[in-house]
C-alpha cells in the first residue's frame, strides 16, 4: 500500500478527481488536506482520512500531515499547492516524502502565460498572439477579438472573458488589474473545428509515457463558461470523446518534450484554419479530467506514482475510445460534524 496526501480537495476540483483516481487503481492508502474545514473532499468519502492545513504556515503543516499519516507521495489537488509545493519540493524531498507533479522549473514557467506563450514561440511552435496587459493602455496593442485572463492563477477558466474589440479588451484588463491580476490578452480562436485538452505524461528522464486526447463536447452547460452568438469559452469541466487523435497527441507530445516537461502537464487548443493544433492554455499537473482518462484506461495518476515509488505499473497506458460524461454530486454534513 502506497500512502498519498492529495494537497487540495475542494469540490468538483482537481484533488478530488486524483482520489478517484487511486480508488479505481486500489494500492492505496488516500489522505487529503486542505484549508478549509468546508472542503468537499473531507466529507465525500474520497479519502480514507483528511485534516485542514493553514494558509499562512501551508508547508509546514503539510509536511506535519505527512508525518502523522506516513504519506510517501504528496499530490498537489490545485494550481495554488502545485505551485508552492514545487517551489518547497527540496523540503519534501529531505522530509522523504516525493512530490508528484512536474518540476519546479517547468511548473514556474508553464504556470506565468505570459511567459508560457513567449517560450513556445521562441521554440517554433503556432500560438495565439498573446499580449502582457501591464496597464489597461496596453490594450491598443492587443489582439480582437480576444480572451482576455489572467496571466497567472487561470485554471478552470477564473476570471476569463471574452472581448470583441480593443475597447473592451481594455475595460477587461482594467477590471483584472483593480483586483490584482496580472492580465494577458490572447487572440480568440474560433471552436466550430474542435477543442481538444490532451494530457502528456514524462517521467523523470524526459521521456514520455503516453499521451490522451479528449475532444471537448459543448452539449451541456457545465462545460461552458461563457457563449454568445459568435464565441464560446469553455469552463474547467472537460467532457466528450476520448479516443485515437493523431496530429493533435503529437504536437501536444513535442510541446512537453521541448519545455523539458519532467511529469504532468495538460494542453488545452483549438484547431486554426488549416486544420492545425494552436495550444491556448497550458497547465504543469495533472488535469481535472483525470479520472475520465483513468476510465478510459489512461491512469496517469497510478502511473506517475508508482514510477516515483520505484514500482512495475498495475496496467499499460492504454485508451478505450468512447464518450467520456461528468456531472454533479453532492454530500450532507449534519450541523457539529464539520472539521476545525
Amino acid at each position: 500500500m502506497i500512502s498519498v496526501l492529495i494537497a487540495g480537495i475542494g469540490g468538483a476540483s482537481l484533488g478530488v478527481e486524483i482520489a478517484k483516481c487511486l480508488r479505481l487503481a486500489g494500492g492505496y492508502r488516500i489522505y487529503g488536506c486542505d484549508i478549509s474545514p468546508l472542503a468537499f473532499g473531507h466529507y465525500s468519502g474520497d479519502c480514507d482520512r483528511t485534516a485542514v492545513v493553514s494558509r499562512e504556515r501551508y508547508i509546514d503543516d503539510v509536511l506535519d500531515v505527512c508525518r502523522t499519516f506516513e504519506v510517501d507521495v504528496i499530490v498537489p489537488g490545485g494550481d495554488q499547492p502545485a505551485r508552492l509545493l514545487a517551489a518547497a519540493s527540496a523540503r519534501i524531498e529531505d522530509a522523504g516524502v516525493k512530490l508528484a507533479g512536474n518540476v519546479a522549473a517547468v511548473v514556474d514557467e508553464m504556470a506565468d502565460k505570459a511567459r508560457c506563450f513567449e517560450r513556445l514561440a521562441a521554440l517554433g511552435f503556432r500560438i495565439p498572439k498573446t499580449v502582457l496587459l501591464q496597464d489597461a493602455a496596453h490594450a491598443a496593442t492587443a489582439p480582437a477579438p480576444a480572451v482576455v485572463k489572467p496571466s497567472g492563477e487561470s485554471g478552470g477558466s477564473s476570471f476569463v472573458f471574452f472581448a470583441r474589440n480593443r475597447q473592451e479588451v481594455e475595460l477587461y484588463a482594467a477590471y483584472l488589474l483593480n483586483n490584482g491580476l496580472m492580465p494577458i490578452a490572447q487572440e480568440y480562436l474560433p471552436h466550430e473545428s474542435g477543442e481538444f485538452t490532451v494530457g502528456v505524461l514524462s517521467n523523470r528522464d524526459g521521456d514520455v509515457e503516453g499521451a490522451v486526447v479528449l475532444k471537448r463536447s459543448f452539449h451541456v452547460k457545465l462545460s461552458v463558461m461563457a457563449r454568445g452568438a459568435d464565441f464560446l469559452i469553455s469552463s474547467g469541466y472537460s467532457q466528450g470523446h476520448i479516443g485515437s487523435y493523431p496530429q493533435i497527441e503529437e504536437t501536444a507530445v513535442s510541446i512537453a518534450r521541448a519545455i523539458g516537461s519532467r511529469g504532468p502537464i495538460n494542453v488545452q487548443g483549438r484547431l486554426d484554419a488549416d486544420g492545425g493544433f494552436v495550444p491556448f492554455e497550458i497547465n504543469p499537473r495533472f488535469s481535472a479530467s483525470t479520472y475520465l482518462r483513468a476510465r478510459a484506461g489512461f491512469n496517469e495518476v497510478d502511473h506517475h506514482i508508482r514510477a516515483l515509488c520505484g514500482l512495475a505499473p498495475q496496467a499499460p497506458l492504454e485508451i478505450r475510445p468512447g464518450w467520456y460524461m461528468r456531472g454533479l454530486s453532492e454530500v450532507v454534513v449534519p450541523d457539529g460534524e464539520i472539521y476545525k
